[in-house]
């Protein structure tokens, strides 16, 4: 999965988000955050939100693998129905630049969940400006079962359409 192995990667970047990749950001939530998720494949993300309190009005993905999913291509999601989106979307920058920008044109703040190198990277300073906060989760075991850890270290970033300034760091805690 990661860009220093030489594993193959699941197809469209399939990897199930751990409880451990999410409790990083719960502080960072108001109680009863109502939110949509695009990205939810068979609804890991959205189960572990939702026992934490959370709401879900909305969880889509371009091939569900759970019942509570509605296929639908993120690119064709049109509204929020929540507060917010909350996804662990794909990596891969060919699609997460698209998402990021397609999620603030709906003029919805969106809690992303992906790699931390990618903030000190030339890459993101077309998008770093509209990101508030970044919340540190570190290493996460994305394959359950297997020994290690994924090699990449990852964040929590909140992209807002209405800020433009420098990000607030939150280191683990």
């Amino acid at each position: 999965m990661g860009k220093r192995s030489d594993f193959t990667r699941v197809h469209r970047d399939f990897y199930p988000t751990p409880e451990a990749a999410v409790l990083p950001l719960l502080p960072h939530l108001e109680e009863e955050t109502r939110f949509d998720e695009p990205c939810a494949g068979d609804g890991q993300l959205v189960m572990h939100l939702q026992n934490a309190g959370h709401i879900c009005e909305q969880a889509s993905d371009i091939e569900p693998r759970i019942g509570f999913v509605n296929e639908c291509d993120v690119f064709k999601v049109a509204v929020c129905e929540g507060d917010m989106f909350i996804t662990n979307p794909p990596w891969d920058r060919k699609v997460l630049h698209p998402l990021i920008d397609h999620l603030m044109n709906m003029g919805a703040p969106a809690w992303l969940l992906f790699d931390a190198d990618w903030m000190h990277t030339k890459q993101s300073i077309d998008y770093i400006w509209s990101c508030s906060k970044i919340v540190s989760v570190g290493r996460v075991k994305w394959i359950p079962g297997s020994k290690m850890t994924g090699k990449d270290n990852c964040c929590w970033y909140f992209f807002d359409p209405s800020f433009d300034g420098q990000p607030e760091f939150w280191g683990r805690t």
